[in-house]
């Protein structure tokens, strides 16, 4: 008669599945993806057209706002400065305010319109951003008989970039809040507070409309709170990536009102943390409104966004209705909120929020995330702990022996995942390291070979190897590959400790893998379906199916939001970002499926097909098949700028140094190089020598915004014929004054196009210790150059200011200042010549070109 130890020898030898059922294993998966996340990441309701509201009344109407886009795309482009944004668009918004006026119920409601002209600075980032005569259109909507002055503030921005009609950007937004008006106010709604719906005309400069709004306008003082609606790329689902801060009240009514949600904490602290390039109005109202608010953003097809593709014909037809009835459901319910009277009252910290496939939404207060944490952290280790502990009973196995199983298995995966993650990141710096970044640019599938495959091998080839060499131990396969995922619970419930010493409120990611997997344990130890060679997959794959489908829900939305930023993004290395996310996902949702596969017979032979599948995919990474850009929907981006340049001596003549003129190109991604063969080889253009580096503020190219500082290593000169000289920036001296023997104040005015950058770099031992802008940049003692950005809207006054240096010395002989203007013509396409058009001819139909005239002038004072 065989032992019970003998009997498991031969159980385990009878405990494997035939191969073949391996790719039916994969595809259910696959299946499951494919056919249930990705269309419901893309589900949006029919779009409802004016023949619905009467059947109807009071509900949003897609249609009108899609012909409200149209009429309002057909303007163009919409630049600050521009006839179209401060005549055309102003007046348009006017108009489509006063139709809404005509047909509102005015025994019922006050609305008031406005057309702001403001003017200030403020410090935004490491700049100076200095405004002028910029304009916003305002609306105020309050009940008759008001009991409160609390005011609900709901902002998005007409303006748009150079060349791009902003029709995803944000005019989308624009019609929207439009429709919401005209329904607000047509129909009878119950309305405590007062709306104040803000058309900000200037965001892009960067948001300079908002600053103006909230520190300037009468109506500001009564704001409570913010819904800001933006965009990142054209049209879809609108995402909620930021709220509060520390006023969850606000997450409640998102909660509650909102018909289809979109939101996650993940997103929050990403963005809040700086992995998201970009900022939106809901910093300035933040900052320096002191107000709470949502800050929402659509982010579809953002290949398009700041480009000349950005179009009304490219934005879905469902998003109207699906953003519409979102915003017109919060703003209705906010409407009459009782905490807008005063929202400090209900500052009770931060919430934890996240939609799960978009069919519902989940959030509660970080305390009570903290204790469901613990909890479900607690219940973990003691039902690892019990189920091994019963494990000796059922194998007739000593505990000591099963526990240092354990161990060796704990060991085997923490191998695992240090051998999966080492080859993302391999991969990742190889890739970046050989000019072959970003292949997975214009076609996402590659992610799944580079990244995905690699995960899988990794995670997979250890357990296989040592399951495959340790059969005649006598412990049961199902056994060992339970234990081998209790230890990757485990490994996850210890990293989830962490995040909550840490209070980092995206711990939740981690619970929904752990919890879903403690409660397929128990489920088989209740029915002893563990003890089984298969039956115990039931419960364990159905408590994954939930789990699988949140965690690649969570990582095609991270796709569709991030792989259209790296063609912005020059500074870093992409693939790290996307390998990087990549393998955390596949941490969680892949250590409790793969192990499933050495249940198969050939499991090795099976997943080494992964490590295969890894290679083909470098390899194909290497071909014209994975080139990363496609014309018009995944353009590569550069700025080119026709430039004339001046460098003046240092002394009492102010005299001219040099003067040379050409093309300033800035390739905006990782691939600077990309199209120098286009441009040189055969040609008489060539790439200048930065020499200039040395003697010039910014190496004498002319920057722009803030955001081309850092990109100034990646751009190049291009000598070039003259552009048009006509509003070229000029400088004059004022006044230049001694106030001590150590102090000197110069009085400078400065005129030229609307768009202009000013760089002020102390030389020797001279310090700048006032001006006549905001003292932040000075008492946070940022570096020099001191970057100023000046842009005007209206009123074209030079702009005057003054600059008070000190001296260690006494001696003031030679220069105490350099400063740089570079004058930016980035609405004056009329005057773009026939040499600069034929240099941009050069470049590839898989770019995207932004371009106008600019000039530098350099000077020492």
């Amino acid at each position: 008669m065989n032992s019970k130890y003998e009997n498991m020898k031969i159980i385990y030898n009878r405990s494997k599945i035939g191969w073949y059922w391996a790719p039916l294993f994969v595809a259910f998966w696959f299946l499951l993806y494919y056919l249930v996340v990705v269309p419901s990441f893309h589900s949006m309701p029919p779009l409802k057209t004016v023949q619905d509201e009467l059947q109807e009344p009071g509900q949003f109407i897609g249609e009108r706002a899609e012909g409200t886009l149209l009429r309002l795309s057909k303007i163009g482009p919409k630049v600050v400065g521009s006839a179209a944004n401060e005549q055309v668009a102003v007046q348009f918004l006017l108009s489509e305010i006063n139709d809404i006026i005509e047909g509102a119920r005015n025994d019922l409601y006050d609305i008031e319109k406005d057309v702001q002209i403001a003017s200030g600075n403020y410090l935004l980032w490491s700049m100076v951003n200095v405004y002028q005569s910029v304009q916003n259109v305002v609306v105020k909507l309050s009940p008759k008989n008001p009991t409160t002055e609390a005011a609900l503030l709901i902002n998005s921005h007409f303006d748009s970039v150079p060349s791009s009609s902003g029709a995803g950007d944000a005019g989308m937004m624009c019609v929207i809040m439009l429709e919401v008006l005209r329904v607000i106010t047509k129909y009878e709604t119950p309305l405590t507070n007062t709306l104040i719906f803000l058309f900000n005309g200037a965001e892009e400069n960067p948001l300079q409309g908002s600053h103006a709004f909230i520190t300037q306008h009468p109506w500001a003082q009564n704001v409570r709170a913010v819904v800001n609606l933006d965009s990142a790329g054209s049209g879809g689902r609108e995402i909620l990536f930021q709220s509060g801060p520390d006023h969850p009240w606000l997450m409640k009514y998102y909660g509650k009102n909102i018909a289809h949600p979109f939101a996650s904490t993940i997103g929050e602290e990403l963005f809040q943390n700086g992995f998201i390039p970009s900022e939106t109005d809901y910093r300035i109202f933040r900052d320096y409104g002191k107000i709470p608010g949502l800050d929402m953003a659509q982010i579809l097809n953002g290949y398009v966004y700041h480009t000349k593709y950005d179009r009304f014909n490219l934005i879905p037809r469902r998003t109207y209705q699906l953003t519409g009835d979102n915003l017109l459901g919060l703003i209705k319910a906010l409407a009459s909120a009782p905490e807008l009277e005063d929202p400090a009252k209900y500052a009770e910290g931060h919430m934890i929020f996240f939609d799960v496939l978009g069919w519902f939404f989940i959030y509660y207060p970080d305390y009570v995330g903290v204790i469901i944490n613990i909890c479900v952290c607690v219940l973990v280790l003691v039902t690892i702990v019990v189920y091994i502990w019963s494990m000796a009973s059922n194998t007739g196995m000593f505990r000591r022996r099963i526990f240092a199983k354990f161990g060796i298995l704990a060991a085997l995966q923490l191998c695992g995942v240090l051998l999966s993650v080492g080859l993302v990141i391999c991969i990742a710096l190889f890739l970046d390291a050989v000019g072959l970044s970003m292949a997975w640019f214009s076609q996402t599938w590659m992610i799944f070979g580079l990244y995905f495959c690699p995960m899988f091998f990794g995670l997979g080839i250890l357990p296989a190897i040592y399951f495959s060499r340790t059969k005649e131990h006598g412990l049961p396969l199902g056994y060992g590959i339970q234990l081998l995922m209790h230890s990757h619970c485990l490994i996850l419930t210890l990293i989830t400790i962490i995040m909550i010493s840490f209070n980092i409120r995206s711990a939740f990611i981690l619970l929904i893998c752990i919890g879903f997997y403690t409660l397929s344990v128990l489920l088989n130890m209740a029915t002893c379906a563990h003890k089984t060679n298969f039956l115990w997959l039931i419960p364990h794959c159905l408590c994954q199916l939930l789990p699988f489908m949140f965690y690649t829900y969570c990582c095609y939305a991270f796709y569709v939001v991030f792989v259209p930023m790296q063609g912005r993004e020059s500074g870093s290395n992409p693939e790290i970002l996307i390998g990087g996310y990549t393998a955390l996902f596949c941490l969680l949702l892949s250590p409790f499926i793969i192990p499933l596969l050495c249940l198969f017979r050939k499991s090795k032979t099976i997943i080494s097909l992964f490590g295969f599948c890894t290679l083909l995919f470098i390899i194909l990474a290497a071909t014209p098949a994975a080139f990363p850009y496609v014309e018009k929907t995944a353009a590569q981006r550069f700025f080119a700028v026709h430039t004339t340049r001046t460098f003046h001596n240092g002394d009492a003549a102010l005299s001219v140094n040099h003067t040379d003129s050409g093309y300033y190109v800035m390739p905006v991604d990782r691939h600077p190089k990309s199209v120098d063969s286009l441009l040189f080889d055969g040609t008489n253009l060539t790439k200048a020598d930065r020499s200039t580096c040395d003697t010039e503020i910014m190496c004498g190219f002319p920057i722009y915004s803030s955001r081309w500082v850092k990109a100034v290593d990646n751009s190049y000169w291009v000598p070039g014929p003259e552009p048009n000289k006509d509003y070229l920036p000029t400088l004059r001296i004022i006044n230049k004054e001694s106030t001590s023997r150590t102090n000197i104040i110069f009085t400078l005015e400065v005129a030229g196009p609307d768009h202009l950058s000013i760089f002020i770099d102390p030389m020797d031992d001279a310090k700048l210790v006032d001006w006549t802008f905001t003292k932040e940049p000075l008492e946070k003692s940022l570096q020099p150059p001191h970057y100023v950005y000046w842009s005007y809207a209206l009123d074209p006054t030079p702009l005057r200011f003054n600059l008070e240096f000190e001296h260690d010395s006494v001696d003031w002989s030679g220069a105490t200042f350099r400063i740089a203007i570079m004058g930016h013509r980035i609405h004056d396409d009329m005057f773009i010549d026939k040499d600069f058009r034929e240099f941009l001819a050069r470049f590839p139909p898989w770019a995207h070109v932004n371009s106008w005239i600019g000039s530098y002038n350099s000077w020492q004072l």
